[in-house]
């Protein structure tokens, strides 16, 4: 793993290289907001020199109770280890930044031994059991930090297509949409590609778009278990441009945190609990590789080849208020994805929910999320399924979420879960199943 070894030796030359510290009021309050706390101050006086460190663990435990495959349960484990660097603290190198987030993920077979579902119903459930350097990049903003060119290893779900509201559902099909993770190999959660991404924000912050090219596959279809980068010449690439408007983040100019959630400032928190969500954007993506169709062929009988493709557009608004007590609020949210339907079993998703957060006076932390998604099967997909296997199958699987983020302490949430799944997998015949369970997450 030389690249790993690289980063690592990357990170230890940041740790130890002189810095200026930062206003105390700008330190996260580490002593309260996570498990271990801050044993002799050294977490608050690395953030000064321009270092965060975080780490986060979460248990899922989900059951079918009835339908789908058959009963059971089964429990799904992630662990998160992050480190930014400020590198125009550590190094003097103005507006640049890096990023690392290792993930451990253990457990899996919910949907595999239980449900059969296209779409999953665990965000954190994975085929394989593993260890993966999932971020590894380097930032550099430039032009009054409206612009930042970010390359390393990147998972797209970190960015684009992200539903802020709708990020406290287990659902899979909330995050990246799940016509996209059906395809040959995109770069999210939780295997990731080598890659670019370029963002523009406008000065005030509420206008942005950006782009990404990355390898075709990430990692290697071979080797599952690990962190690879290889470049065959098979893979091709894969390109996704977004653009959106977030009227909510008007005047708010916050150094870069980069695309995935970190440990954050006290400022940065009060912004984000109290004045809700706001997000309106439009998508494209497109792989340059060739697939198999799932369905047409040509003169000689092999499958015709044509490349992936799609886009979807979504909204997020927080709506109104509840009671007088700021960060009380109902937020709305819909997506809208689509492909070409040639190769994936899903050809468009249709996202639809809300979420409120402080439902109760006296527990303005917690959120009530209920949400409805629906896969539309690929009409090719349908037809390939009757013709090679017999199978009858339906229009849509569709899936209803509610759940209930109880945060017990600034650092340890629980989360009862309930979901209904109808025509898991696309049967026509499958019985609806009913899933009932629990999430644990704690910040350490």
């Amino acid at each position: 793993m030389r690249f790993m070894r690289s980063v690592t030796c990357f990170v230890v030359l940041a740790a130890t290289a002189a810095a200026y510290a930062a206003d105390e009021e700008s330190v996260p309050d580490y002593a309260s907001n996570t498990a271990i706390g801050d044993p002799g101050g050294r977490r608050a006086a690395l953030f000064k020199q321009g270092l965060s460190i975080e780490a986060a663990y979460k248990l899922d435990y989900l059951r079918n109770m009835v339908g789908g495959a058959g009963q059971g349960g089964a429990s799904m484990r992630n662990l998160d280890l992050k480190l930014r660097a400020d590198l125009d603290r550590l190094l003097g190198l103005p507006g640049t930044s890096a990023y690392l987030h290792v993930l451990d993920n253990r457990g899996a077979g919910i949907n595999a031994r239980h449900l059969g579902s296209l779409m999953g119903v665990s965000n954190i459930e994975v085929a394989v059991p593993t260890t993966r350097v999932f971020h590894a990049w380097v930032q550099q903003t430039f032009m009054e930090e409206q612009w930042s060119l970010l390359a390393g290893l990147y998972p797209i779900d970190s960015e684009f297509s992200v539903m802020e509201s709708a990020s406290v559902l287990l659902h899979p099909a909330y995050g990246p949409p799940a016509d996209l993770a059906l395809t040959r190999g995109p770069s999210i959660f939780n295997n990731s590609a080598f890659g670019l991404r370029l963002k523009w924000q406008s000065p005030d912050r509420t206008r942005y778009a950006m782009g990404a090219i990355l390898d075709g596959i990430p990692g290697d279809p071979d080797r599952p278990k690990g962190t690879h980068i290889r470049f065959d010449k098979g893979d091709g690439s894969f390109a996704i441009a977004e653009i959106g408007w977030t009227p909510i983040e008007f005047g708010h100019v916050f150094e870069p945190t980069g695309p995935t959630r970190m440990l954050q400032t006290p400022e940065l928190r009060a912004h984000e609990k109290y004045e809700g969500h706001g997000k309106y954007a439009a998508g494209l993506w497109r792989y340059s590789s060739k697939v198999a169709d799932q369905f047409q062929t040509d003169d000689a009988g092999d499958p015709l080849k044509k490349p992936s493709w799609g886009g979807y557009l979504f909204g997020e608004r927080s709506l109104f208020g509840i009671g007088a007590e700021p960060g009380r609020y109902l937020t709305g949210f819909a997506r809208y994805a689509f492909t070409d339907g040639a190769s994936t079993p899903i050809r468009a998703q249709l996202n639809l929910g809300v979420s409120v957060r402080g439902l109760l006076a006296a527990r303005t932390d917690d959120i009530l999320a209920l949400a409805w998604t629906e896969g539309r099967l690929a009409s090719k997909y349908r037809a390939a399924q009757w013709r090679d296997a017999g199978s009858v199958t339906t229009r849509h699987e569709t899936a209803v979420e509610l759940t209930y983020r109880a945060a017990l302490t600034p650092w340890l949430s629980v989360q009862p879960n309930l979901q209904w799944v109808r025509h898991p997998g696309g049967v026509a015949d499958a019985p609806t199943a009913r899933l009932a369970g629990f999430r644990l997450e704690i910040q350490l």
